[in-house]
């Protein structure tokens, strides 16, 4: 079969808007360093083999470079590779393979798959590059046009709980996977650049394709973790109308319990078991405190960090998690309500509503995202 005969597909809007399954043969270094949401990584050439036939190309020409790769994959080795394209192909008939630029590794996978099974899986027209080209593209094109309503508040007040109950929202924390603050690391790392800009960029796509309505992201600042915001589209955020939600320190005091003490000390065990897990998170806590103590000052952060080593003994010795509520007050009380007043200062133009969680979601819901769940 030429390469000529073999299936292309070309239409990468539909493929992200449709989230088809995408077959990467790419090396997985290459995978590593960034793919799409859909994307599976099952290489025609792992690592070594790449980095062998490399060399080969630069020392000995390109034939030479594509002898060595058929002779580094053949017979079983072959046949393994085959059977993983297989596999993921019957979970995913409606699959699209591509490699880095839609050419060799592509056209030979396809070219393997059909002799070996008879499955013709069509590869992306100018492969990972094309992709990743167009993602970025998109990225500068809906944003400008885009139709963002800002939600902001304090630390606690539960905007991310808010944007739970909006049915058009992006959720830029979750994209990101950091919760947006010194306090926001999770067990597991943040996607790379280009995977939280690809993801990003087919969220945009589809909120622009469905209508462009408006829609709920959270008040964020440009880096979320070690993750930044494309410029293009923090410049509409901060043109976007601003809703601020309010509620009760107490209620904040209870909701940075749950999500700090709670549910980051469930994630750090179920990634490490029951006592490492308990250890991995006090560490993140210290650790998350002590990156602020120049922005807390010194008498602060000492009375802070105190407070929160006897909640996690008094935790760690008794099971019991009330004690973490004083220093959670002091954080939110002495670091990030004197930060988010500096930052709101500069905002104040933009808000046009504020109010508790049911006047925010009644708010939206009548001028903004009408298909809001009644409050």
């Amino acid at each position: 079969m030429s390469a000529e005969e073999l299936e292309q597909t070309e239409n990468l809007r539909e493929l992200f808007l449709n989230d088809v399954p995408l077959l990467d043969v790419r090396a997985p270094i290459e995978f590593a360093d960034g793919a799409f949401p859909t994307a599976e990584n099952h290489p025609l050439i792992d690592d070594l083999e790449r980095h062998e036939i490399g060399l080969m190309y630069r020392h000995e020409g390109q034939d030479e470079a594509i002898e060595l790769g058929h002779r580094l994959v053949r017979g079983e080795r072959r046949q393994q590779r085959i059977a993983r394209w297989h596999a993921f192909l019957q979970r995913h008939p409606d699959a699209a393979l591509y490699c880095f630029r839609g050419g060799m590794r592509s056209q030979i996978s396809q070219q393997w798959l059909a002799q070996a099974t008879g499955i013709h899986c069509p590869r992306v027209r100018g492969g990972y590059k094309a992709m990743r080209r167009f993602l970025l593209d998109q990225i500068e094109q809906n944003s400008p046009i885009c139709r963002p309503v800002v939600i902001g508040g304090r630390t606690g007040v539960g905007k991310t709980r808010l944007l739970s109950d909006c049915a058009a929202v992006i959720d830029l924390e979750r994209l990101a996977h950091h919760r947006g603050s010194a306090f926001g690391h999770h067990p597991q790392p943040q996607p790379t650049q280009i995977d939280f800009e690809n993801a990003l960029s087919i969220t945009l796509l589809k909120q622009v394709n469905a209508g462009n309505a408006p829609f709920a992201i959270e008040d964020e600042s440009r880096n979320i973790g070690s993750r930044h915001v494309p410029a293009v589209l923090f410049a509409r955020m901060e043109q976007a109308p601003l809703v601020l939600l309010e509620a009760s320190d107490e209620h904040r005091v209870d909701i940075t319990l749950q999500e700090y003490v709670h549910d980051s000390l469930a994630a750090f065990r179920a990634r490490s078991g029951e006592d490492q897990g308990f250890q991995d998170w006090a560490d993140y806590l210290l650790g998350s405190i002590d990156r602020i103590r120049r922005r807390l000052g010194g008498e602060r952060h000492s009375a802070v960090r105190k407070l929160m080593r006897a909640a996690i003994e008094r935790h760690a010795t008794h099971n019991e998690t009330e004690a973490h509520r004083a220093w959670i007050r002091r954080l939110l009380v002495d670091y990030y309500d004197d930060m988010y007043s500096y930052q709101l200062s500069k905002k104040a133009e933009r808000i046009v509503f504020r109010g508790d969680r049911d006047a925010v979601l009644q708010y939206l819901q009548q001028n903004h995202l009408r298909d809001l769940p009644q409050s």
